[in-house]
């Protein structure tokens, strides 16, 4: 969806309109929650922003927490929105001063997750856009591709590069995906602070939303 209709547009605004109310957080596999709504998962690095996406996204200050310190989201949390789709939030990954049995913790978590949810309608990768993919995501991107989880990557804080720069990213980051079988190509830019790129990533996830209820009413 390199473009949106102003329709699109519309449906997205008011998906995310909806009441959104945190359902659960969970660390270990046994606690993930039954399979209630399609689901859309959000992954990143640690501090690449995105706590303050979602916020953004859902028009509100405090729905996922914000911190300075990276690696604050050990868990994987659940947000239920409007009744329609569950926003899940995944752990940070790439954190240096995390210990390697807490690493391969969040790992196993995020491997769990991913290899388990039939309903999971696609990953947004978040990838700072002032450091482009770096070794951390390449890891993350094998396991969404053994995976056959399809994903797409948001670059998130393009208010703090500038154009050429940027274009050099999204550059190179194109042709990344293109060595990744479950990669979308589009790439979607986004900023908190500035609202871009908001109403786009909104159209997108109530595409998708849409989409699988129309094929769950088609039936098999």
């Amino acid at each position: 969806m390199d473009e949106a209709t102003s329709i699109e547009l519309e449906v997205g605004r008011l998906l995310f309109a909806q009441p959104c109310d945190f359902v659960m957080g969970v660390r270990t596999e046994t606690d993930l929650p039954p399979v209630e709504l399609p689901e859309v998962a959000f992954a990143g690095r640690s501090n690449v922003g995105k706590s303050s996406l979602l916020n953004a996204l859902t028009n509100r200050r405090t729905l996922a927490r914000t911190s300075n310190t990276p690696g604050r989201t050990r868990e994987v949390n659940f947000f239920r929105l409007g009744g329609r789709l569950m926003l899940v939030d995944l752990p940070g990954y790439g954190y240096a001063r995390a210990g390697k049995e807490e690493i391969a913790r969040w790992n196993e978590l995020i491997g769990d997750y991913l290899r388990g949810r039939g309903n999971l309608l696609r990953v947004y990768l978040l990838i700072d856009a002032r450091r482009g993919i770096g070794a951390p995501d390449r890891k993350v991107m094998e396991l969404l591709d053994k995976a056959a989880v399809v994903y797409q990557v948001v670059l998130t804080k393009i208010d703090k590069v500038k154009p050429g720069p940027l274009g050099k990213v999204q550059a190179a980051t194109e042709a990344e995906l293109k060595r990744h079988g479950a990669a979308y190509p589009e790439i979607l830019a986004t900023s908190s602070k500035n609202k871009i790129g908001l109403e786009l990533l909104r159209a997108t996830v109530a595409t998708l939303a849409e989409e699988d209820r129309v094929s769950y009413m088609q039936g098999p």
